[in-house]
């Protein structure tokens, strides 16, 4: 029994650690936005802008993930045509879909917030490849931790005066989770065929360029543009760092999706609000919201995770 828990523990130490450092970025993203919006003079009501910027990032992340890929292979990664309208679909969710609910979310949302509720990824991925996909079974242990998972996020929107629900943020930024759910099912089934750092690089690159291009034409037609000027350098080093955080956890995340379960790579994200509330607190000088209630909330979300991710002995070993 002990050799058998070593062996089990030696194996999937590297995937451990994969998906820690995915983890740790995306973490980083949250208070990175915030100070993206900072140094580049955007403010949270300024919807096209952000946009803008997030369509920026992407296509930069898209590049960076190509040119490493490339020289990974040796060869210059170009899709087929035949796999075009699958990296325009996969784009759809993982990027569009998913970051511009993000975004406009977060500008309406605090750091810490935000980090909670979007632990609703795991949950919502773990769903869909179960009862949508059937590329898993949906067990009892599933659903007791997505119950906790939904409950966690709920106890963090709890105030002295009842429930309390932003829609346009923590419900903006649900919908984005909703959307990362369907592209891990995606990556999942894309994987099995197609190159996994070709597909996440280009659809980076088509959602950012879609989305650029949408900012760019809402805030013409608006007649608006960002408030304030860029804080140099500042502005680029930010926009830079969260373009490599895109284009290396996404990369790395879907090739650990393409040799494990869904459920079992997915179930990491608890990582996610943890590090995103931590670094929130310590870089947006959020420290005063963690209270009581985010403490328990992230119990909770952690708790369902481990309950998730928990399977019976395999008997005769």
């Amino acid at each position: 029994m002990k050799n058998n828990t070593e062996s089990r523990i030696k194996k999937n130490a590297p995937v451990f650690a994969g998906a820690f450092i995915c983890c740790f970025l995306w973490g980083s993203a949250f208070p990175g936005i915030k100070l993206g919006y900072k140094y580049w003079g955007i403010r949270g009501e300024e919807t096209w802008a952000i946009i803008r910027f997030a369509g920026i990032r992407f296509f930069l992340a898209g590049i960076l993930a190509a040119v490493f890929g490339s020289i990974l292979r040796k060869r210059l990664l170009m899709p087929k045509r035949e796999e075009i309208g699958k990296i325009a679909l996969l784009s759809l969710f993982q990027t569009v879909g998913q970051y511009v609910f993000f975004y406009i979310g977060l500008a309406h949302t605090t750091g810490v917030n935000s980090a909670v509720v979007d632990s609703l990824t795991t949950f919502f991925a773990i769903i869909i490849s179960c009862v949508f996909m059937k590329m898993e079974k949906l067990t009892g242990r599933k659903i007791a931790g997505c119950i906790m998972g939904f409950i966690g996020v709920t106890a963090v929107n709890l105030t002295a005066e009842g429930f309390s629900f932003r829609p346009l943020g923590d419900g903006l930024v649900a919908l984005s989770a909703l959307c990362y759910g369907v592209s891990s099912v995606m990556i999942k089934k894309y994987s099995a065929e197609h190159d996994t750092v070709l597909f996440s690089s280009y659809q980076f690159m088509i959602g950012g360029a879609v989305m650029t291009a949408a900012g760019q034409i809402g805030m013409m037609l608006s007649g608006s543009s960002a408030s304030g000027s860029a804080d140099i350098p500042e502005a680029v080093l930010i926009l830079i760092y969260l373009a490599f955080v895109s284009s290396a956890a996404y990369t790395l995340w879907g090739i650990l999706l393409k040799k494990n379960d869904v459920s079992k790579i997915s179930i990491f994200g608890f990582m996610n609000p943890v590090i995103g509330v931590l670094l929130s607190a310590v870089l947006l000088g959020e420290s005063g919201q963690l209270g009581v209630k985010y403490i328990i909330a992230l119990i909770l979300i952690a708790g369902g995770i481990a309950i998730v991710n928990t399977q019976p002995e395999p008997e005769g070993r």
